[in-house]
């Protein structure tokens, strides 16, 4: 699962941007982030880690089929 496009692009587009509205949520975590992390507890980088991962895959599938590898 984690090599094939569809389940990565769907995972990155619902898990990785949600909740839309009124930003997603991974864009606010990394403004925090840039800003000094001041407040950030625990918890907040976990969720961090939640949203970004699917993001994380998305761009490991395309460094692998930049690279020639077998990507299914």
């Amino acid at each position: 699962m984690l090599n094939r496009w569809f389940p990565v692009i769907l995972l990155a587009f619902t898990l990785g941007l949600a909740p839309f509205f009124p930003e997603p949520h991974i864009v606010g975590k990394l403004r925090w982030l840039a800003g000094g992390a001041e407040g950030m507890r625990l918890m907040d980088y976990f969720d961090l880690m939640l949203h970004g991962l699917p993001w994380l895959l998305l761009l490991r599938l395309i460094v692998l089929k930049l690279s020639g590898s077998k990507v299914a």
